[in-house]
């Protein structure tokens, strides 16, 4: 039994196709094929029910295939402790941030890492909060930048900042003419959201309750509530609509601040006492053996939120 091979049935669990697995390993699908039936053969059981076309975990297969995991991540760690002693901010940094946090915060964040740590290679990436959940706990990215709580065994989190919500608006609506907004204003157009399972989208609802309960009005009745549009994948996407006319939405301040048309075809406005908002922290694993790097992403993440914090103020 090698490293390898477990490699090879984990990969082969997750893509359930042999083809593209040995794509994922870069080997030949021969050269997978019968090193799986090897191991299957050293272990004396049957890890994969092979049809045409279709590969499926026999039961006992996904608890081998778990504790495969476990064993090639801790000799992952084998590399990242040889690390300590070394220049902790020379080697290869993996940070990755939910989609609603990215965006706004790389094109600032990473001028500020290469100027504290210009020896330090950066990966980045932009995911789902699940997505970037399992990428973490497999070693596959370092330390990631999401919205708190968040809860994940054997991962400490630090909180960076609290970002508060605004409201966006097209120019010129009516609601401009407020300098503040509630939440139960906001149920006079149609509201733009996310679509469900976005954490921004629930992060929103759960702190605006009236329009939560709009939400779950028009889910059951569909009357009775504003027209509730979720057809947006991205904030982005949210931004366009809303210059376009077709409703409101809540954004971060972080979103609602850039653009190139955001002064000329929206306006945003902050919200009534007690503010919505959202804190957002850094998370990573309790192993990782580099923490000089987490201090230089904390504090650079800090200098921007100072900067951000300058610019609005003086907008």
């Amino acid at each position: 039994m090698t490293l390898t091979e477990l490699k090879y049935i984990v990969t082969l669990a997750a893509e359930k196709h042999f083809g593209r697995a040995a794509e994922k390993c870069f080997v030949s699908q021969p050269t997978l094929s019968v090193a799986v039936k090897k191991l299957e053969e050293e272990l004396g059981v049957t890890l994969f029910e092979r049809s045409k076309g279709h590969i499926t975990v026999t039961e006992l297969g996904q608890k081998l295939v778990q504790q495969s995991q476990k064993v090639l991540d801790q000799a992952g760690l084998i590399k990242d402790i040889a690390q300590e002693g070394k220049n902790q901010l020379a080697a290869p940094l993996r940070v990755g941030a939910i989609y609603t946090i990215g965006p706004y915060l790389f094109p600032h964040l990473m001028p500020e890492l290469r100027r504290a740590a210009p020896s330090m290679p950066l990966y980045i990436e932009e995911n789902y909060t699940q997505v970037l959940r399992e990428k973490l706990r497999h070693s596959n990215l370092d330390v990631i930048l999401v919205a708190l709580p968040f809860e994940e065994p054997e991962v400490v989190t630090l909180p960076l900042y609290d970002e508060p919500f605004v409201v966006l608006l097209p120019k010129g609506h009516p609601l401009t003419r407020f300098s503040e907004l509630s939440s139960k204003q906001l149920l006079s157009d149609n509201l733009l959201l996310l679509g469900p399972g976005n954490c921004f989208r629930d992060q929103v609802l759960e702190s605006c309750p009236e329009l939560m309960n709009a939400v779950s009005v028009s889910a059951q009745s569909g009357e009775g509530a504003p027209k509730l549009i979720t057809e947006g994948s991205s904030l982005e996407t949210i931004r366009h609509m809303v210059a376009s006319g077709l409703g409101i939405t809540v954004l971060p301040l972080s979103a609602a601040s850039v653009g190139q048309y955001a002064s000329e075809m929206m306006e945003t406005r902050p919200f009534v006492a007690p503010v919505p908002y959202r804190t957002v922290g850094l998370a990573w694993r309790v192993t990782f053996p580099r923490p000089k790097a987490i201090d230089i992403v904390a504090m650079a993440a800090g200098q921007c939120r100072v900067a951000e914090q300058v610019l609005s103020e003086t907008a």
